[in-house]
């Protein structure tokens, strides 16, 4: 294993974190937001060479461009998360037995956190920021499209942890590499948890290679239903957001359910969006896609109860949304609907750590398994057992 070593330093790294107050962990997160303001002429120039290298018609594209309006958000996104109160030493359990132990179960970070994912170079500052506060070290393994934006982020990173005597090994990116994701798969002992954050492809590899714990995130096949009894003012303004606000990240629309019933308000509730998508009309080769492009799915189902089956066998159990004015027909979507994050009237574009005031996000877990939807700084602790005795043994 030719990164056997960087994982060894990052682990012992990672031990170091536990000394540095949580005041200074704050100051520290306010200075590398600083940074990002002060030094974004240096990350758009290393993001415009990433930029260069693919094309703009590439669904990515948009995942991968930073402007000055983002790194600001950046930083904004960081300051939020200095802010927020500490997660380490939460007492979540507390009871004195018969015998006189005494008992606590008190919160703490993983250790050594991988996060492997694709052009997203935004990724590499929530990581850390949110592994910083937590008290994780964190390995990043970010893809060749974003490597120059990576390798700059971390270098800023590196700086100011620098002139706070830090070790910079708590912050780690590898090579963008397909070794180096097998290296990071591999790392028992090393790597406490593994996430990953991209498309289909990147999380079912991970999740069939690992052999260290994984998180499974991402991939959003994501679905709204226009009920009959639905608003039609507030639906397009709805459907509008989750399909173009941003039509390359996890939580935007890819199809769009319509009540027989409400075929004819069809071209309104489509208006906004003519011109700029392309709609699908009942295509059922794409009813598991996740375009993350100007692409939408447009199917009429029957009934609510069609609707909840279709989400069923083609959801992805990330974020679903229904607009109704029936408030019996939205608890029994609630209800019923498997998925991270359900909505009533309301666009799925508001599944982000950030939109859901926990000041960034890691990535939005699909699983039920441990942390469900937008993961923060309590999605990424754990905890311990503390127990105080007094000369009891166990009979």
């Amino acid at each position: 294993m030719e990164l056997l070593e960087t994982f060894k330093r990052v682990k012992t790294a990672s031990k170091t974190l536990a000394l540095i107050p949580d005041e200074q962990r704050n100051e520290i997160l306010n200075a590398v937001a600083d940074a990002i303001i002060a030094h974004q002429a240096e990350l758009l120039d290393a993001n415009a060479k990433d930029l260069a290298r693919m094309e703009k018609s590439n669904p990515l594209y948009d995942r991968l461009q930073l402007t000055e309006k983002r790194l600001a958000d950046i930083a904004s996104d960081m300051r939020n998360v200095a802010t927020l109160p500490t997660p380490l030493g939460h007492i979540t359990k507390e009871k004195t037995l018969p015998n006189g132990l005494k008992l606590k179960r008190v919160s703490v970070p993983f250790g050594v956190i991988g996060m492997i994912y694709e052009a997203r170079p935004n990724v590499t500052f929530d990581v850390f920021s949110l592994c910083f506060k937590s008290g994780n070290a964190c390995v990043l393994k970010g893809g060749k499209d974003a490597d120059d934006s990576n390798r700059a982020g971390v270098a800023l990173i590196h700086r100011v942890l620098a002139t706070y005597g830090i070790n910079e090994d708590i912050v780690t990116l590898l090579p963008a590499t397909h070794e180096a994701t097998g290296e990071m798969l591999n790392a028992v002992g090393y790597i406490d948890l593994c996430i990953p954050r991209g498309g289909k492809k990147l999380i079912e590899f991970v999740r069939d290679t690992a052999r260290v714990p994984v998180i499974e995130t991402g991939a959003g096949v994501v679905h709204a239903y226009f009920d009959k009894d639905a608003d039609l003012t507030i639906g397009k303004a709805i459907v509008n957001n989750a399909k173009t606000r941003r039509v390359s990240v996890c939580n935007a629309l890819d199809t769009l359910l319509v009540h027989k019933d409400r075929i004819s308000d069809l071209p309104d509730l489509l208006a906004p969006m003519e011109g700029k998508v392309e709609f699908l009309m009942n295509d059922e080769s794409q009813y598991d896609t996740e375009f993350m492009d100007y692409k939408m799915n447009v199917v009429i189902v029957d009934s609510l109860q069609a609707a909840l089956d279709h989400i069923a066998q083609h959801g992805s159990g990330h974020s679903e949304c229904i607009i109704t004015e029936n408030q019996e027909t939205a608890r029994t979507f609630q209800q019923m609907v498997d998925a991270a994050c359900v909505y009533v009237n309301a666009p799925t574009s508001f599944t982000d750590g950030a939109q859901f005031g926990l000041g960034a996000e890691i990535g939005i877990s699909t699983q039920k398994l441990g942390p469900r939807g937008p993961m923060a700084l309590e999605e990424i602790t754990t905890y311990k057992w503390l127990i105080e005795g007094h000369g009891q043994v166990r009979a």
